[in-house]
């Protein structure tokens, strides 16, 4: 089976690209918007609408297989790839890559993948997003041609060692409706929450952390008195943004201690902090995430560090997880570019004794969810996100019903 024709169109994701500079540097909120002025390039305005280009591969059958180009929310920050504008990259992709497309055989997802992510454009790499979304298609279309599902297809050719397709516990975020969204995950018993969104001192840390120990305070207390089952004991985790560094001037002993207070505080719950420092670069937020690994480990805390910003290429995970710089890694989808490479990331990280995290952003589209979820699902991921989208229900339902269709279907050819 070989592709016949590429279609593109403008697509919206399921959130919205933030300026994460501005936000960081306190700038106000107005309703749902923001006041102020955008500080990172490509930015008009603190808070943009999500863009996606959606790709469509028609094979020679004119069956049709789909992908969504798509990038994260602070696009543009932490190493990241530009703001990513449909407008922009469409003409692109029509010129220089569907001449390309149109032909090439559907009998295998890996060469395919592995030559679209290296596809340059005047000497250039191009868009994470873009290599995205066109791995998604190929990956779409190769499961299309030969009647398999997505998560079969990787698993065949990453992981074949791997037969039993499982559930992957799935992680859920709020968005700023911290509280509203947290009721909703206690009563859709989600594996791990609340995301939280903390990403600015004086509203949602505290410049003490004061703010964020209420907070994780009442999400445990709310737990307990309203968990339909006694068992029901999710791990709380909490994507900070380098804000604890922030308010704590980077001092190291100051975070560690901190983390002291937040496990007495989530007890009996398990806690993990996403993203606690951040140095500006690479390599010093590698170091420090490092040392706050190793002296948690060293001093019997039961706070895990996750890993997210400067950890965005296969290369910056390989090199994250051969350092132990942290105890969680997570895969931000997007910004690896082609599903190739978070295949490869997963089977590093679980390789390297490393916690695997899948996750992604919530400027994402249903299409992009269920293809890295069947990355996820494929290379046993030890965590997925929920998503698109800030409200709980759309991504959870996204994620956990193709994981639920994935296994039921495969199940059903034994």
């Amino acid at each position: 089976m070989k592709i016949k024709n590429v279609i593109l169109t403008k697509s919206y994701t399921g959130f919205y690209f933030d300026d994460q500079r501005a936000i960081k540097k306190d700038a106000a909120h107005d309703g749902f918007m923001y006041d102020g002025e955008a500080l990172t390039d490509g930015f008009t305005q603190i808070r943009v609408p999500g863009e996606a280009i959606s790709v469509q591969i028609i094979l020679d059958d004119d069956s049709v297989a789909v992908g969504d180009c798509a990038a994260v929310q602070y696009s543009g920050a932490g190493g990241r790839d530009p703001l990513f504008l449909a407008d922009d990259y469409i003409p692109k992709i029509q010129k220089y890559m569907i001449p390309h497309l149109i032909g090439e055989d559907l009998s295998t997802f890996k060469p395919l993948a592995e030559k679209y992510d290296q596809f340059e454009i005047d000497g250039h790499r191009t868009h994470t997003a873009i290599r995205y979304g066109i791995t998604q298609a190929l990956l779409n279309a190769v499961a299309v041609a030969n009647k398999k599902t997505m998560v079969e297809i990787i698993r065949d050719e990453y992981n074949a060692s791997y037969q039993t397709i499982e559930r992957v516990p799935i992680f859920a975020q709020t968005g700023d409706d911290r509280f509203t969204n947290v009721d909703k995950m206690i009563l859709k018993e989600v594996d791990s929450m609340p995301h939280a969104l903390i990403n600015n001192v004086k509203e949602k840390l505290g410049y003490n952390g004061e703010i964020l120990l209420e907070y994780i305070s009442w999400i445990r207390n709310r737990i307990i008195s309203k968990r339909l089952k006694e068992d029901y004991a999710p791990i709380l985790h909490v994507d900070v943004y380098g804000t604890i560094g922030i308010a704590f001037n980077q001092n190291i002993d100051r975070i560690i201690d901190y983390c002291k207070d937040l496990e007495k505080t989530a007890f009996p719950f398990k806690i993990r902090l996403e993203g606690p420092i951040d140095t500006g670069d690479r390599e010093g937020t590698m170091l420090a995430l490092k040392e706050i690994t190793k002296r948690l480990d060293d001093e019997n805390i039961g706070v895990e560090i996750v890993a997210d910003e400067w950890c965005n290429t296969l290369e910056d995970i390989k090199y994250f997880a051969d350092q132990k710089a942290g105890h969680v890694l997570q895969i931000k989808t997007p910004d690896l570019g082609g599903l190739n490479n978070i295949a490869e990331a997963i089977l590093y990280c679980k390789n390297a004794g490393v916690g695997a995290y899948c996750g992604g952003t919530c400027n994402e589209t249903n299409i992009s969810a269920e293809a890295t979820t069947s990355v996820a699902m494929a290379c046993h991921a030890d965590l997925c996100l929920a998503k698109p989208g800030m409200d709980v229900d759309g991504g959870f339902m996204i994620v956990k019903n193709m994981m639920e269709r994935v296994i039921a279907l495969i199940n059903s050819r034994k």
